[in-house]
C-alpha cells in the first residue's frame, strides 16, 4: 500500500504526523511526505519516509498560482499512483482533493485541523475568505472519502452548514502524544514558580492576555516567572504589535525565549502552562503540557476546551480577558494541594485520551475501512 501525506508546510507533517507515518512504514506501507521544501524536509528519510517537494504560495489567493500548484500536485500523484491521499489544513485540503480526483486516487481523506484566524475575525476580508473556504469545502467534500475533525465543535459546525455529510465525518482528537516520552523528570515545586506560554506571537493565540495577566501577577508575586516560547509569524496580519512585546520585556513582565524546538525540556522546567487562544483545532502544546503533568489554563472555546477537564486538570477561562487567568493562577498559588491534584489529573487525562498509540490505531482503522 502507498499513502501520500500532503501539507503546505513540511514542519506540519514532521512535527505532528510523523508517528502515524512511522507506524504505517513499520507495517510495510510506502509512506510519502509531499510538502514544500523547508527546514524539516531532510529529516523524513532518516525516519524511513520518502519526501517529495512541490511549490505553493502560502499567502497567495491568486487563481493562476492555485492552478499551477494543483497541476504540480496532480503530476506527482499520477507518477506515484498512491492508494490513499491524506491532506491537512485548508489549502492542501482544497488543492489535494482536486488534484487527487484528477489523478485518480481512490481514497482521499481530508483533515480539518482548525479553522484559523479568518474564522475568528469579523472584518470584511475575513468574511470574504470564510465564504471562499466554506464554498470550496461545500463543493469539494463530496469528493472526499472521509473528513477528519480534531474537535466536536468544528465537526458539528460543518455538518450544520451542510459542508459535509455526517456519514463522512470522523472525530480523531489530534495526532497523538508519546506519553512515555513526554513524561516529567523534574519534581514539581510546592507552588508554581515558572509559568510558560508556547505559540506564535499572534493576537489570536492570546499572547496579549498572557502579558496582561503577567503584569498584574508580578505585582502580587514578584518571584513568578512568565516565559514566552515563540516568535512572530512574518507576514501574518494578526501578529502582536512588536512594541507591546518590547514593553512587556523591558518592564520585566515576561521573558522571551524565541522560537524553540526543545519543547519537552521547556515543559519539564515549567510548573504551569497557559494558552489563552481564541480558537484551535486541538492545541498540541496543551496536550504536551498535560502529558508532562502540568495543570493547563486555557480558554473555554473551540478546540481548547477539549484539552482540559474544568476544575480537574486545569481551568477554562473566559475568552479575550486576563481576569480569569489571574484568578486561576492565584487559586493554584494559594492552594498547593489543589495544584498538585490537578497536575496528577492532567497527566492521567493525557495518557487516557491523547496517547499516540490510540490515535495511530484510530487512523489505521480508518485507512483500512476506506480501502475496503
Amino acid at each position: 500500500m502507498t499513502i501520500v501525506f500532503l501539507s503546505h508546510f513540511d514542519g506540519n507533517l514532521y512535527l505532528f504526523r510523523l508517528p502515524i507515518m512511522k507506524a504505517l512504514a513499520s507495517k510495510g506501507w510506502r509512506v510519502i511526505a509531499l510538502a514544500p521544501e523547508g527546514d524539516y524536509s531532510h529529516r523524513f528519510t532518516k525516519e524511513g519516509i520518502e519526501y517529495i517537494a512541490y511549490n505553493i504560495e502560502r499567502a497567495s489567493l491568486n487563481p493562476l498560482s492555485a492552478l499551477r500548484t494543483i497541476r504540480s500536485i496532480s503530476r506527482v500523484l499520477r507518477s506515484i499512483r498512491p492508494d490513499i491521499l491524506h491532506t491537512f489544513t485548508v489549502k492542501p485540503n482544497i488543492f489535494g482533493l482536486i488534484a487527487g480526483t484528477l489523478a485518480g486516487v481512490n481514497v482521499r481523506i481530508a483533515s480539518v485541523t482548525g479553522l484559523g484566524s479568518f474564522f475568528i475575525e469579523t472584518g470584511l476580508k475575513a468574511a470574504l475568505v470564510r465564504f471562499m473556504i466554506t464554498s470550496f469545502y461545500r463543493l469539494l467534500f463530496p469528493f472526499a472519502t472521509a473528513v477528519i475533525f480534531q474537535n466536536s465543535d468544528d465537526k458539528e459546525l460543518f455538518i450544520k452548514k451542510r459542508l459535509v455529510t455526517t456519514k463522512k465525518c470522523r472525530l480523531i482528537k489530534g495526532s497523538g502524544i508519546d506519553t512515555d516520552l513526554w513524561k516529567r523528570q523534574r519534581p514539581l515545586p510546592e507552588r508554581p514558580e515558572v509559568i510558560l506560554f508556547i505559540g506564535r506571537l499572534l493576537i489570536h493565540k492570546g499572547i496579549r492576555e498572557y502579558i496582561r495577566a503577567a503584569e498584574h501577577l508580578k505585582i502580587l508575586y514578584p518571584n513568578l516567572r512568565f516565559l514566552v516560547a515563540g516568535d512572530y509569524d512574518r507576514g501574518n496580519p494578526y501578529n502582536l504589535p512588536e512594541e507591546e512585546m518590547i514593553r512587556a520585556v523591558e518592564k520585566g513582565w515576561v521573558e522571551p525565549l524565541g522560537w524553540r524546538e526543545d519543547i519537552r525540556e521547556l515543559l519539564d522546567g515549567a510548573d504551569l502552562f497557559i494558552l489563552p487562544s481564541y480558537r484551535e483545532g486541538l492545541p498540541r502544546t496543551a496536550l504536551e503540557a498535560a502529558s508532562m503533568g502540568l495543570p493547563v489554563i486555557t480558554t473555554d472555546t473551540v478546540g481548547c476546551k477539549e484539552a482540559v477537564d474544568e476544575g480537574e486538570t486545569g481551568f477554562l477561562v473566559e475568552l479575550g480577558g486576563a481576569d480569569g487567568i489571574i484568578e486561576a493562577v492565584v487559586l493554584l498559588l494559594e492552594h498547593p494541594e489543589r495544584y498538585h491534584a490537578m497536575a496528577e489529573a492532567s497527566r492521567r487525562k493525557a495518557v487516557a485520551e491523547f496517547d499516540v498509540r490510540a490515535i495511530v490505531a484510530q487512523h489505521l482503522e480508518l485507512y483500512n475501512r476506506c480501502l475496503e
